[in-house]
């Protein structure tokens, strides 16, 4: 009797979980197809590709949202057993509110890891498509951010003319081996710029005793000193631009760790993301127990109101406190493992706290 009730509970949990993703996918394929018939209107493409290109990165962004979207379906789950008596009538056959929330949360948990090693791999690949067929139309991106076995080319176009930059190997926040072509708005190249390597983690570029040919007035230039270059491109936008981790995936990332960071993808970043993945289904099954704590106490019916309420705040609280910590370890004020675990762990502390509540109640 106990294997057949587990099933059911089990399998109302997960049903409830497929429709709160589905109502996401649903809303998310709406809201960015706005966004990506206005980026195609000016452009002569049917309205299939806009439709396409929403398939292929809405599931991504569900992924991203997940703890969340388990949290509201956890709330939704234990509300409808606690208010259509199934609560009570587990109870009367041994079950405990702890055993539901835990067994719930081991679901979730199983849940995570499905996620990382079978749709993972899946959303990985339709953000790559999508990342590469938006590029093929998108005036800003195309051709100006390139990182490959060629080293690195970044197209700069401005008011008074363009840069062209080309350097061996970005390594952590410097370009080595730096060239820097600079054109008027005739396409005549008027200086050119030689360095080692130059720093590029804010605006200006720090150019370490850059070489300044001016072929205007036919001078060089040698400064023993560091030489600033304005430019609109940071590390961080780089990184934005071009560097999409999204389209790898955690095996990925895993097997291919060192030929990503040689690729110019900072060991940082790398672990963040990993970091990421890893601690997802740990925070999936944290964040069931969290929604057992404000929602499986009670058999009251008149607390539909007060479940809404309290989902909105607290996915509001998780997910600015998530970004503070992300920020924090983007900065190096915390270890950027710390900064993606410290949600975690902050909200387990908290519901350990409240987990005899629940079995007692």
């Amino acid at each position: 009797m106990n294997k057949i009730l587990n099933n059911y509970l089990i399998f109302g949990y997960f049903k409830i979980v497929f429709n709160t993703i589905l109502i996401f996918i649903s809303l998310g394929i709406v809201l960015n197809l706005f966004e990506e018939i206005e980026f195609f209107k000016n452009l002569n493409e049917s309205l299939q590709l806009p439709i396409v290109l929403s398939l292929s990165f809405v599931p991504n962004l569900v992924i991203e949202l997940l703890p969340f979207i388990i949290f509201i379906s956890s709330m939704w789950f234990f509300s409808s057993i606690r208010s259509n008596t199934d609560l009570l009538s587990a109870k009367i056959f041994g079950f405990s509110n702890l055993k539901i929330t835990l067994m719930t949360s081991v679901a979730a948990f199983a849940f995570g890891f499905l996620i990382l090693f079978a749709i993972n791999p899946i959303t990985s690949a339709l953000v790559k498509y999508y990342e590469e067929t938006k590029a093929q139309y998108s005036k800003d991106v195309d051709h100006l951010i390139s990182i490959n076995k060629n080293g690195v080319w970044i197209k700069e176009i401005g008011a008074s003319g363009s840069n062209i930059i080309s350097a061996k190997k970005l390594d952590n926040e410097k370009l080595n081996s730096l060239s820097i072509y600079i054109f008027n708005d005739n396409n005549q190249m008027t200086n050119r710029i030689e360095a080692n390597s130059a720093d590029i983690s804010s605006n200006p570029w720090i150019i370490e005793k850059a070489k300044i040919y001016n072929f205007t007035n036919n001078d060089v230039i040698e400064n023993e000193i560091n030489y600033e270059f304005e430019t609109t491109y940071t590390l961080e936008k780089i990184n934005s631009l071009y560097k999409n981790l999204n389209t790898v995936s955690f095996l990925s990332l895993i097997t291919e760790y060192e030929i990503l960071n040689e690729m110019g993808y900072s060991k940082k970043i790398l672990n963040e993301k990993i970091n990421k993945f890893i601690s997802l289904p740990f925070f999936l099954a944290i964040m069931v127990i969290l929604a057992a704590l404000f929602t499986i106490g009670s058999l009251k019916r008149d607390q539909n109101f007060y479940v809404i309420i309290v989902s909105i705040i607290t996915c509001v609280i998780v997910y600015y406190f998530k970004d503070l910590s992300l920020a924090l370890g983007q900065t190096s004020r915390i270890s950027i493992t710390l900064s993606v675990w410290m949600p975690i762990l902050a909200i387990a502390l908290f519901t350990s706290i409240g987990i005899i509540q629940i079995n007692e109640k």
